[in-house]
């Protein structure tokens, strides 16, 4: 299809012709000839943000949860750079985004003219790849090659930089069939002989595990199913990161809960004591290895990932296969049935025995108390009251966002929508707004902090123009929680401007904006607080007051290996953490 348009209106063609249905935006001056052709095409359905962060994160929600490439378009100058910290969150997360960015004329690029900035010097560290277009005649192909990067590969944010001289004029458009990228064709399927070598290495196991992260989601809902076909073909213990929540059932097994910093005991000594493990879609961050030179020091390591710059990285890997993963489970599966493989049944009841021996442990345990609401009881009880609902989760970052991680279970991919790698306070209201856009008829849920709460609160707003019912359930616990909790560790309990001082009346301010506004602060009060919460159609800003001091546990100490944990029914262990000044021992 070719037919001559200004840029602002390929801009809108592209979007219907890639099959946007709902773009995130904020008009302003270098922008306006798109929102004016999108006035005259009323085909996408435009969603009103209050900040550009906001509209980055709602991108990133409406994405994570549906499986489509996420749209947004914001202004030149503070329009751009407001949307840097969503950016950088997409990149860390792989969530694949397309970022429309005005720019001032070409004429005045480097002029420091008004609301001009070097969105792409700027935007170059945080996107997976970025386009100033200068000629008309290069939109429409620049256009539909971004979204091609963006979904392809492992995806990412891109951003496509438009001058407004660019925007009136006029040129021809292309469709989008057959673009793509000249250079960048992503390897879909893993070397045979490398997958055939997995195979054999697994056959012979005799502690494997499967340690599988966000990559098993992104790569579609089929690569979960083969996962979980795998494991249980194999009878393999499964334990995931915190973005790969939902690849797996909860409720299985097999499962052994999240790994990592504030994962379970019972997962963190298996990836510890295993002789093979799969990392399916992973990338061996920090927050996994803990001590880079103690991770995991017996085992074999097959790496599957589709992005090749993360096969050792970080830590060195035995067997690498660069691949997407759901072709490479399908390979895999294949040669295991070919070969008439068979797990080493002995060795591995005898694994599961030791990993049975962990888990009596009981590393996620509490104390329960009928006075005041333990932050684990209430993720406990939200749980339990929206089970059997359709319904999607997100979170804000800091101690709520890991007792969700731990102690609310998904069962279903694409259900969980946190910020993992950059940990982005304020992520959580607008990305519960992108995933109600995508889905309408169910329940979001945004499971919060009093204070990362209030770093995109006028979100609220947005979700009230579009009568979007998400639910705001926050942890109140006065504190910048995870904050306190390591002044707690790490600086002898100085708890230097931690605490959340001068709250809003949570429930005024949600009243203020006309959302509804609760408060719950008994234990005994919470089940039929939580079920008014989801009865109403509107927006709901529940204020749970929850323990002030509730330290966030188990928990491995900074710069300590992955195997010595701090386990809430063991305090002893604290104590061995921390020397007489209080310094954390490294």
């Amino acid at each position: 299809m070719m037919r001559e348009m200004t840029g602002a209106e390929m801009v809108i063609q592209a979007l219907i012709d890639q099959g946007v249905e709902h773009i995130f935006g904020y008009p302003g001056g270098a922008v306006l000839p798109i929102y004016d052709a999108m006035f005259h095409k009323n085909q996408v359905q435009h969603v009103l943000v209050r900040h550009e962060q906001g509209a980055v994160h709602m991108a990133e929600g409406y994405a994570r949860s549906s499986g489509k490439v996420g749209v947004v378009l914001v202004t030149s100058g503070p329009g751009a750079t407001n949307a840097v910290t969503g950016l950088t969150d997409a990149l860390l997360d792989s969530i694949p985004l397309v970022c429309i960015t005005g720019q001032v004329p070409t004429h005045l690029i480097g002029s420091d003219a008004f609301q001009e900035c070097d969105t792409v010097g700027i935007t170059r560290p945080c996107t997976k790849h970025n386009y100033l277009v200068r000629d008309v005649n290069d939109l429409a192909r620049v256009l539909h090659e971004a979204f091609y990067v963006a979904a392809n590969g492992r995806p990412g944010p891109v951003v496509v930089d438009i001058p407004k001289d660019v925007q009136f004029a006029r040129g021809t458009y292309v469709g989008p069939e057959n673009i793509s990228h000249k250079t960048y064709q992503p390897r879909l399927n893993g070397d045979p002989e490398k997958v055939r070598a997995a195979v054999e290495l697994l056959a012979k196991a005799k502690r494997p595990v499967f340690y599988t992260g966000g990559g098993v989601i992104n790569s579609g809902p089929e690569a979960s199913r083969l996962l979980r076909e795998f494991a249980r073909l194999t009878g393999f213990p499964v334990t995931s990161t915190l973005m790969g929540l939902g690849a797996y059932p909860a409720a299985d097994k097999q499962w052994l809960g999240m790994l990592g910093m504030h994962g379970t005991y019972e997962a963190n000594m298996a990836m510890h004591d295993c002789d093979v493990m799969v990392c399916v879609g992973a990338r061996f961050d920090d927050r996994i290895t803990g001590r880079v030179d103690a991770f995991s020091p017996g085992s074999k390591k097959i790496h599957i990932d589709i992005d090749p710059s993360s096969i050792n990285k970080n830590i060195k890997i035995d067997l690498p296969i660069i691949g997407d993963v759901k072709h490479v489970l399908s390979d895999m599966l294949t040669q295991w049935r070919a070969m008439k493989a068979e797990p080493d049944r002995k060795a591995i009841a005898g694994w599961w025995g030791q990993i049975d021996a962990w888990r009596a442990r009981k590393s996620l345990s509490y104390v329960k108390s009928p006075d005041v609401i333990k932050p684990q009881y209430a993720i406990e009880r939200l749980h339990n009251a929206v089970k059997d609902k359709d319904v999607y989760v997100t979170t804000e970052v800091g101690q709520h966002q890991m007792w969700a991680a731990q102690h609310f279970h998904f069962e279903e991919p694409n259900r969980w929508m946190t910020s993992g790698g950059l940990g982005t306070m304020g992520y959580g209201l607008p990305a519960a707004i992108g995933v109600q856009v995508a889905h309408p008829g169910s329940l979001v849920i945004d499971i919060a902090g009093e204070a990362s709460i209030q770093m995109c609160l006028q979100e609220l707003s947005t979700a009230l123009q579009f009568n979007l019912p998400v639910k705001i359930f926050v942890l109140n616990n006065e504190y910048m929680g995870m904050v306190r909790q390591w002044q707690d560790l790490l600086h002898g309990g100085r708890y230097s401007h931690s605490y959340s001082e001068s709250l809003p009346d949570f429930v005024k301010l949600a009243e203020a904006y006309g959302a509804v506004g609760m408060r719950c602060h008994r234990p005994g009060d919470l089940d039929a607080a939580i079920q008014e919460m989801i009865s109403v159609d509107r927006p709901v800003l529940f204020d749970c007051l929850v323990d002030q001091k509730e330290n966030c546990l188990p928990m491995i100490p900074s710069g300590k290996p992955h195997n010595e944990m701090i386990l809430p029914d063991h305090p002893e262990a604290l104590d061995e953490a921390i020397d007489e000044e209080g310094k954390m021992l490294v």
